[in-house]
């Protein structure tokens, strides 16, 4: 199952271990027992602490199996194969069932710990999903830490049953105790938030009594990593607010064109930033979403949901973009019951089924041609009279059988059965005619719109929403600096972000040290 390089590094991975464990199989006869019970068998192989077992149990699902020490104090389970992107997650189960520590912060390892009550999680998640390795080693971890707490991960692939039964259309998907509890990426801090109801307060005050900082950040993408990095290292008083570090990196997978690095993909390159962030004295504030921007006499004030509230003698805004939507009649009803975002964390979940990709840009293209050997059929829908792809993805496109491509087309509505979608409806841009087509799934890929609702009529926005900058990241607002793709900077790119990001903290210090106060009126020209 492992190849020799895989089965090398695992070996050294597992002189780590601390104690021993057990590997306790639930094989039947299938494609996906058979192979696991070959990973099971390669796995054991590398470490003499690891001792591989079969249980004749019929309460659990097989294929799967547990990872458990010899007092049974852990209750951490995989259904199906932890392939793809959850072998690292297998790795860190075993290493930490094992008794080796997690790097996640202390305190809320902790929490986790005096988290009171009986939780038995089920995670869905794909073996092509960039975010359901976060999900599945959070609520491992919360398994390991708390014997009260039980987890089993399962491969939506390999019990297909269970999925069309639970309705599951959408990765990675929660339960908790029986009942849906979470659907899509959330980190450990956002799981032990909904469970210790007075977490949100108490960081709301711990929050209130900072006392003000030279630079505060508002984003934690790459523009906000780079102006936070540049900023810490002009030695001033530096924090970075974040609704979720890493932002709609998180959300992709393949990063091709980030200059120096051939490939990585968005979770790692977003644990990367926070890795480099963390090396500087920068006051890291994550999962909280800034609601009001305040421009007061000597500093600027930075309101949170939470009701708290950071003020600062400068700021940067890089909140970054998010998914546009269609803003049609289903779309909402039916999110995540088959109106999807991201082809490569959902796509598993249709195979065999008919879906539609709405966008003939890049990301249209490039979903349908992904999805295209997955489902059995594929119809894209482009607003415009023509692909505005790349010509070779649509070169690659139409070389495909499965695909259908309608162009000068109007999606208006998603239709379902009030469980799922089952069609949707679009018209004719010529003939002005309506059209059904009947469906399994949506994925939507039409562009991104900037994460800036929270400052209308606070400072000088483009007609799309964006911030105006010049090129020293200066916003019409004294003192307030912005960077990444929440601006007017053309070309929306990682490396663009974070050379902004690196532009607006040094803009932000020279103001520092040319104004004793900051000014009001109007931005000067640079």
């Amino acid at each position: 199952m492992l190849n020799d390089e895989l089965k090398a590094q695992l070996r050294t991975y597992l002189e780590r271990l601390q104690q021993p464990i057990r590997l306790i199989a639930a094989l039947d006869d299938s494609e996906t027992g058979r192979d696991m019970r070959a990973l099971l068998d390669d796995i054991a192989a590398q470490s003499d602490r690891i001792t591989l077992i079969e249980s004749d149990a019929d309460d659990v699902r097989r294929p799967s199996f547990a990872i458990a020490r010899a007092d049974d104090s852990v209750h951490l389970r995989f259904a199906g194969l932890p392939l793809g992107h959850e072998f690292t997650s297998l790795v860190l189960a075993l290493l930490q069932v094992g008794g080796h520590p997690s790097r996640e912060d202390a305190e809320l390892q902790e929490q986790v710990r005096q988290l009171d009550g009986d939780f038995h999680f089920e995670s869905y998640y794909s073996q092509s999903c960039q975010n359901c390795p976060d999900v599945v080693q959070a609520l491992n971890l919360m398994a390991v830490l708390n014997p009260r707490i039980r987890h089993t991960a399962i491969d939506g692939a390999a019990f297909q049953d269970e999925v069309e039964r639970r309705q599951v259309m959408a990765v990675p998907s929660v339960y908790l105790n029986g009942e849906p509890f979470e659907s899509g990426r959330v980190s450990l801090a956002q799981i032990v938030a909904k469970l210790d109801t007075g977490a949100a307060a108490r960081e709301a005050a711990k929050i209130a009594a900072k006392p003000a900082f030279d630079v505060l950040v508002v984003g934690g993408g790459p523009a906000g990593a780079a102006a936070a990095i540049y900023a810490a290292r002009k030695g001033i008083v530096t924090g970075i607010v974040a609704e979720r570090f890493g932002g709609q990196v998180l959300d992709t997978l393949a990063i091709e064109n980030f200059i120096s690095v051939p490939y990585t993909e968005g979770p790692q390159f977003a644990t990367a930033l926070e890795t480099h962030v963390r090396e500087y004295d920068v006051d890291i504030m994550n999962l909280q979403q800034a609601s009001e921007l305040v421009r007061g006499e000597d500093l600027i004030e930075v309101k949170l949901a939470n009701g708290a509230s950071l003020k600062s003698k400068t700021v940067i805004l890089a909140t970054g973009a998010r998914w546009r939507q269609m803003n049609v009649p289903g779309e909402d009803e039916y999110r995540n019951k088959g109106v999807a975002y991201c082809p490569h964390c959902d796509g598993p979940l249709f195979k065999g089924k008919h879906v539609a990709v709405i966008g003939g840009g890049n990301s249209g293209v490039e979903a349908a041609i992904d999805l295209a050997g997955i489902v059995r059929h594929v119809t894209l829908i482009e607003f415009d009279s023509q692909l505005r792809a790349d010509e070779v993805l649509q070169r690659k496109l139409r070389s495909l059988p499965n695909v259908t491509v309608i162009v000068s087309a109007q999606t208006t509505e998603v239709t379902g059965d009030g469980q799922r979608v089952d069609g949707l409806i679009y018209q004719d841009r010529k003939s002005g005619d309506e059209h059904r087509v009947d469906l399994d799934g949506v994925f939507v890929q039409i562009g991104l719109l900037p994460n800036t609702d929270w400052l209308k009529g606070t400072l000088e926005l483009s007609n799309r929403g964006e911030i105006e900058i010049n090129d020293r990241g200066e916003t019409s607002l004294a003192g307030v600096f912005a960077a990444g793709d929440c601006t007017t900077v053309p070309y929306k790119q990682i490396v663009i972000a974070m050379g902004q990001g690196s532009t607006a903290a040094p803009s932000a210090f020279d103001h520092l040290i040319r104004t004793s106060a900051p000014e009001t009126g109007e931005r000067k020209a640079a």
